[in-house]
This record gives C-alpha cells, structure tokens and sequence, in this order.
C-alpha cells in the first residue's frame, strides 16, 4: 500500500484534536465518512468493510472501525463507530508509554480544557477490545452527536474521534452484575457537557480468588494509569469485622503506588510480607514514619507485582476476621479524584 501524504501532517496534536471536535461527521455514513476524510485532506485507501484512512503521519495510519458482530447491537444507524489516528509512538515500557499519553493529554487539556470523562478502560475496552498490557487509560472531550477521546493504543497514545451514543450504549450495557462484566474505573466532572451521562451498575465479587485476580489487575496497571492522567488517588481499604469496620490499608498513588497497613491485635505484618518505612524509605513522603508502622512501596509505571500485592492484601484482611468479599469494603473517600467522582468497576468490592 503506498502512502500518500495528507494535509494534516506537520500540524501540532492540538490542531489535529480541533479539527476533529469542529468536523461534520455526516452520521458516521460511508458519504459522511468520505465527506470527513475529504476535509482533512486525507486519502481513503481498503475495502469497503475494512477501511483505512492514510494521513501520512508518521505515528501511523488512521483507522475506520465499521460496525460488525459487536458493534451492531449498541448502534443506531451508524455504519462507523469510530476513527483512530495515531498521535504519538514510544517505547513498549510502562513508563515511556504513561510519559507519551500524559505529554499529549496534557497539551490537549491546554487546548481544549479538562477533560470531561476520564478513567482506564482496564482489561475491556469499548466494544470488547483489549487494551494495552501496561494499562488502558483514557480522557475524553464528551460532545453531542460525537465524542474525541485520547485514549491508549497499542504502540502510543491515538485520538478516537467516536458517535457518543454507540460507546455510552456499550458501557452502559455492561452492568449485569455479572463477576467482570466491566472493568476499569470511570471518572466523571460537572462540566456541563455531562448532562445526561449514565453509569452502568457494578458486580460483586463471589470469592477470594476473584477479588485477587482483580485487585492485582488494577494495582498492578495503577501508577501508569495514574501517571497518564496526572492524577493522585487516595483509597482507604475497611474491613468489616466482629469488631467494627476498622481501616485495613491506606492506597496512596500518583507516579509511585504505596500501601499501608493499619493492622489490628493479633495480625503479624512481617510475617504476610509488609515493612517498615526502613525497608521502604520512599514512603516517607506519604505516611509519617509510624502512622502507619506497616507498608509498601510498590513501586513506579510498570514496576508494581499486582498478584504478589493482592495476596498479601487479602491474606491480611482475611488474618484480621474479614470473612468474605462483601466485607472488604473501599473508601467512599476514594471517590473524589482532582474535581472528578470516580467509580471503580473493576474491583468488585462494595464502597462505603
């Protein structure tokens, strides 16, 4: 396939993103389609099912995403469901990748404002894709009839430009109640574009080894996630128990994730794996050196073992008397992420 060089190649990510929110999708029709691709000065290039567009940007081709098998049920008329134009490539690491995704969220967030929307698809994107290993965040511009968002792709950081209703109809659907019928977790602000906006219900976790196998997902991909979006989250962990509903783990992430431990009588910390801030010295800038006595620097983008923590959460919790998953309870403080309330889908634990 020869590559021809379109109109938009040289321009900054900021005109690019402009241009995308201003365009006249037509509906996402073939005819709107190739409308859009015109006025971008862009060539049309496949076949009718699998259409690429070549714009010549070096990051790579844009792509057309046609409505098939899993696209049909959520859409209403559209032949499209999105276009994907790569902005930025870097290295395969964790870090080079959140580093890549935060330069360029951070210099659309000049151009366009905070985003409305803002969160990690986790390991199930919009219409069943699978997002990156190192992580799946994303920032969205919501808008009537079409949303852009920045969103992680598999070599960099790609801007989607989307029809809202097909993907808010997507994710809407997927609170069954299920175990893993979502994941990922989803912020939303009182930007007036949210008007209107829906969330889907959640799931319970059944078993231990359920909340394991999540929690280490989502703590394992949480400083890059974090670090993408320039954000710092605070979750508090509470443990219902004979004795109350104490405070178990203290989650503290922004580019480095540390876990403390608030163990109760009877718990031997050391022995399920925690430190002191003597063996984890970076935590100081987190917790005074006795509040909490126990904890853990997990580490930066890339480097936190997800399993190996969950286990070591879970084996605590279960230590201290919580008998099942529903007792495990996250912090309704955790909610409230820099002007954005957060749900976390992923986790399957109950906030409170």
């Amino acid at each position: 396939m020869n590559e021809q060089r379109g109109s938009t190649e040289g321009q900054s990510i900021a005109d690019l993103a402009r241009r995308l929110v201003a365009a006249d999708t037509g509906g996402w029709t073939p005819d709107g389609v190739r409308a859009l691709a015109a006025e971008l000065g862009w060539a049309w290039s496949g076949t009718p099912d699998k259409p690429v567009l070549i714009t010549g940007r070096p990051s790579g081709d844009a792509r057309l995403r046609p409505v098939g098998t899993y696209e049909k049920r959520y859409a209403d008329g559209e032949s499209y469901v999105e276009l994907a134009v790569p902005v930025a490539t870097a290295a395969p690491d964790a870090a080079a990748q959140a580093a890549a995704f935060r330069a360029v969220r951070e210099e659309l967030t000049a151009a366009l404002g905070k985003p409305s929307v803002m969160g990690s698809h986790g390991d199930m994107g919009p219409f069943y894709d699978s997002g990156p290993l190192w992580g799946a965040p994303f920032a969205r511009w919501r808008g009537r009839p079409d949303t852009l968002e920045l969103r992680a792709g598999a070599s960099g950081p790609e801007l989607v430009l989307q029809p809202t209703d097909p993907a808010e109809n997507w994710f809407w659907r997927q609170g069954i109640g299920e175990e893993h019928s979502i994941s990922g977790f989803f912020g939303s602000n009182r930007d007036q574009a949210n008007a209107g906006l829906g969330f889907p219900g959640g799931w319970t976790a059944q078993s231990w080894e359920t909340v394991t196998r999540s929690l280490g997902s989502f703590l394992g991909a949480l400083p890059a996630e974090a670090t993408a979006l320039g954000i710092g989250i605070g979750m508090p962990f509470y443990g219902r128990t004979g004795n109350g509903s104490p405070i178990l783990f203290d989650v503290s992430c922004g580019d480095r994730l540390s876990i403390g431990c608030f163990a109760p009588d009877g718990v031997d910390p050391a022995a399920l794996g925690w430190g002191t801030v003597a063996q984890h010295p970076g935590t100081a800038s987190v917790w005074s050196d006795d509040d909490p006595v126990w904890r853990v620097d997990a580490g930066g983008p890339g480097e936190p073992k997800g399993r190996a923590l969950a286990e070591m959460l879970v084996a605590t919790a279960r230590t201290a008397g919580v008998s099942e998953p529903a007792d495990l309870i996250v912090g309704g403080e955790a909610e409230y992420v820099d002007g954005y309330h957060v749900r976390y889908y992923g986790l399957g634990l109950p906030t409170g």
